[in-house]
């Protein structure tokens, strides 16, 4: 690559950095501002003495899921659902790593976020702009952005108090839910999208330093340092194509607001950045050192999370009392033979599973709650019953093999709505990935029954259960369904999840090195849909397949 021209030089630090060509890896001296502005500009990074700020109003509307993909020159990457990366407590192992970009108007923090996006190729990235979170507007500021008098370059105008919570939610793994900004009327629109938490974060917006709480999130913080000339260029073009605005307006905008908040709020927080990228885009260098770091900050992650720890933390233990298994009449012993059986015939096998599946569902349905009440009978008499007293049941398969057991299910729950999840292992990590996501709306308020045919270590029903509680599903109103699962399966679930009810037809007591359970079914999903099996299957194959 051809060289580059020096960064400003750095202040002196006590633990000094390697540093590359047009990069700066420690913080720059203060930039002189007028004085009457400095304490001004950074007031918002300290703690304000005897003042308390009030709260700030906020629109409720009404949230729209989107879907949630983010595509770039490479690939397209889905970012639903907690990254896979916890422990066998069923937590992360360490929060997302938070990168913040910062910079003027138009100095290509998109753009830089996007390279470094494709430049990480990782599955688990959240992009968030600070442009989703400006302020709603009173009538009156209404007036004054159409005449393109009202400052959205002054830090009043963004809701950080929203902006940090956000936040917060997605460096635990939450999912969120974003406003969408209209620039064209100056106003959010009613429709929400819906954000999912990320290994890695990424933060732009031109005051992503401007407060100090926010500033404690971001594990990272990087100003784009961008030529003003090219900067009102940029600005110009954008917001004519756009955003409908007309030249003078944009001028005018210009002069009398964002110049002058960039020089008193945006570049006295280049001080603050850990590294500051020249040029922006065209700073290739940079951006490659950038994607080592988190790259490295990643293998930290990996590194803390061992699949043979997760798998053996629980050996030896009692079965659960969350675990409930279907009684081993002799019916039932009998269909478990005729399904293990590797002589049985497709036909058979399906039809004796069918059996089993509905068996299942059934006992799993006495769990749910119930509360008394008093029908009248056609001869005029009372009766003493039983009613379900929760709102709604929701069925959600694991696919593939999961998909078998909805017939059942809708045979025995009239109007049940029904989810999918699609979790498949990335070959070249071993890592379960989040490949497809279909929820029914307003599902934290139903009992959810989750359905996968086997269960052998417990991997994709951990992630599986995650993602149901990152869309607010109460643990306890869970039930994981299996036919057949291992004992390492159901302590893992168990032990990290210890509020959700496992119910299975069977649990064996092995996993072999190819975490196959053993004496096992064999790969039910191939089995049941009459499709070969891969020489290296397992029996998380139809969650977790390469």
């Amino acid at each position: 690559r051809r060289s580059t021209p020096r960064a400003q030089p750095a202040a002196p630090s006590p633990c000094r950095q390697p540093r590359a060509r047009g990069v700066c890896l420690t913080p720059l001296l203060p930039v002189p501002v007028p004085s009457n502005s400095s304490a001004e500009s950074l007031d918002r990074l300290y703690p304000a003495v005897g003042s308390s700020k009030p709260p700030r109003k906020r629109t409720t509307s009404q949230c729209k899921s989107e879907p949630p993909l983010l595509r770039t020159s490479k690939r397209t990457i889905y970012t639903a659902g907690r990254p896979p990366w916890y422990n066998e407590h069923g937590t992360q192992s360490k929060e997302a790593f938070v990168i913040g970009l910062g910079g003027g108007s138009a100095s290509g923090k998109t753009t830089v976020a996007t390279m470094i996006i494709e430049a990480l190729d990782v599955p688990w990235v959240v992009l968030l702009s600070m442009d989703s979170f400006y302020k709603v507007l009173t009538k009156q500021q209404q007036e004054q952005a159409a005449s393109n008098d009202f400052n959205f370059d002054h830090p009043d105008a963004f809701d950080f108090d929203l902006i940090i919570a956000t936040l917060k939610k997605l460096k635990q793994g939450k999912s969120v839910k974003i406003p969408i900004y209209d620039f064209t009327t100056h106003s959010r629109k009613k429709e929400w999208k819906t954000l999912y938490g990320a290994n890695v974060i990424i933060f732009e917006g031109i005051m992503a330093f401007a407060d100090k709480e926010l500033l404690k999130l971001l594990d990272l913080k990087i100003f784009v340092d961008t030529d003003s000339d090219i900067r009102l260029v940029r600005r110009l073009r954008r917001d004519i194509s756009e955003r409908g605005r007309d030249i003078e307006g944009v001028i005018k905008q210009y002069n009398k607001f964002v110049k002058p908040a960039f020089d008193q709020y945006i570049q006295p927080t280049m001080r603050l950045a850990d590294i500051v990228v020249p040029r922006g885009s065209g700073n290739t260098v940079a951006i490659d050192l950038i994607v080592q770091h988190v790259h490295s900050q990643l293998e930290e992650v990996r590194a803390a999370c061992c699949p043979a720890a997760l798998a053996s933390a629980h050996q030896c233990h009692p079965l659960p009392q969350t675990l409930s298994v279907l009684k081993s009449t002799p019916q039932v012993r009998g269909m478990h033979t005729i399904i293990r059986n590797k002589e049985t015939s497709r036909d058979e096998f399906i039809f004796y599973s069918k059996r089993l599946m509905r068996l299942l569902i059934e006992h799993a349905l006495s769990f749910l709650p119930f509360q008394s009440c008093t029908v009248q009978t056609p001869q005029g008499q009372d009766y003493e019953g039983r009613t379900y007293s929760g709102k709604q049941i929701t069925g959600v398969s694991i696919l593939r093999a999961g998909e078998t057991m909805e017939p059942a299910l809708r045979a025995v729950c009239k109007d049940v709505r029904i989810g999918t999840i699609l979790i498949q292992t990335n070959c070249n990590t071993g890592e379960p990935e989040l490949h497809y996501l279909r929820l029914p709306k307003d599902i934290s308020e139903d009992h959810v029954i989750l359905m996968d045919c086997t269960v052998s270590t417990g991997a994709a029903a951990m992630m599986a259960v995650r993602v149901l509680l990152d869309h607010d599903v109460p643990e306890d109103k869970i039930f994981l369904l299996s036919l057949l699962m291992a004992e390492m399966g159901v302590h893992s679930v168990a032990y990290a999840f210890p509020r959700v009810k496992i119910i299975t037809t069977a649990v064996d007591k092995k996993v072999n090195d190819l975490f196959r359970i053993i004496p096992g079914i064999g790969n039910f999903g191939d089995r049941y849909f009459g499709t070969d099996a891969p020489p290296d299957w397992s029996d998380d194959e139809d969650a977790l397949s390469t």
